[in-house]
Parts: C-alpha cells; structure tokens; sequence
C-alpha cells in the first residue's frame, strides 16, 4: 500500500483492472486529502472518450501498448488537474487480445515534471492474479515515484509471488519485447 504523500493530488485511469486500484488506494485512511478520483476506460473507445487518447494512436499500436499507458496517464492528468497521475491498460486474460498474451500488462505514470513514463509487466497466473499483480505493481510504481527515490522501473519481485517480468520507456519511446 503506498504512503499517502499529504503534498500530492493523484488520480487514477485503470484498464482491466476495473475499479481494484482505486478501492486500494482509498482503503487507506485519509486517502480523501490527496485521492481526486478515476476513470475506468475499460472499452478501446472510452480511452479515446474518457481519457483523451487520440485515436489515431489507438488506431497505429492499439489498447495495449507503453505509448497508450502515457496517453491514458497524460489524459487522466490533464482532466483531472491531478499532480501524478497512473494509468494500466493489458490483457488479464484468460485469453488473448489482438496479439497480446495474458498477463502482459503496461502501467503509464505521469507527475508534475519530466517525462512520462510506461513500464510493461509479463505477470503468470490467472485472471485474478493478473490483476492483483497489475495493481501492486502500479502502487509500487506510483509510491516510489512520488516518493523521489529514483526513476519509475519494472517490479521483477511481485509481493504475493506471482513471476514477473518488466521493461521501462520514457517520452512515449516503445518497442516490443520478446
């Protein structure tokens, strides 16, 4: 669970995810002081609707892709007004979506400089444990950022076991991993 940094608005975009990461991070108490708020663009067109992602974008690299996670983290900030702002899109599975694999998930972060930055996760396990682990990633990453301990990066070591694996780009720069 990350540390409520009472200087900082965050707010949340979560794809396929559902509403998890929001729910994790106003369990915490005193969440309301720092929490603005989310938007579940679950549906290709809600990213483009809800968050702002161009659709020609959606169009080139589709949903799961590191430069949809910066669009959907840079659009939730902007309509937000949010100092840093989270976004996951991926596939939980249990089957594949348009050439990705279950379990490949994308977490986008952006804050109130820099660069933004997309970190892709390959998590094992089922459709429940992709999702737990996106969420935990997604928190780890968010808390070390805010926290200033360095640069956003991959969890290779997911808390509750699940095999992980991770790659970072920054300023919308992706390639595909094997």
């Amino acid at each position: 669970m990350p540390a409520l940094h009472p200087e900082t608005r965050t707010a949340t975009q979560v794809d396929p995810r559902g509403p998890r990461f929001g729910a994790a991070i106003t369990a915490v108490p005193g969440a309301s002081a720092v929490y603005l708020g989310g938007v579940v663009a679950y549906a290709t067109v809600m990213k483009q609707r809800l968050a702002g992602v161009d659709a020609a974008l959606l169009a080139d690299v589709g949903p799961v892709a590191g430069a949809t996670a910066i669009a959907l983290a840079s659009g939730v900030k902007a309509v937000t007004g949010a100092d840093w702002a989270v976004a996951t899109t991926g596939v939980a599975g249990p089957e594949p979506q348009d050439g990705h694999e279950p379990g490949e998930v994308w977490v986008g972060l952006e804050g109130p400089s820099g660069p933004a930055t997309a970190v892709r996760y390959d998590f094992a396990g089922d459709r429940r444990a992709v999702r737990e682990s996106t969420v935990l990633a997604a928190l780890e990453l968010l808390d070390r950022a805010v926290a200033g301990s360095g640069t956003a990066s991959g969890n290779k070591d997911n808390q509750r076991g699940v095999e992980a694996s991770s790659k970072s780009y920054e300023d919308g720069q992706v390639e595909s991993t094997p």
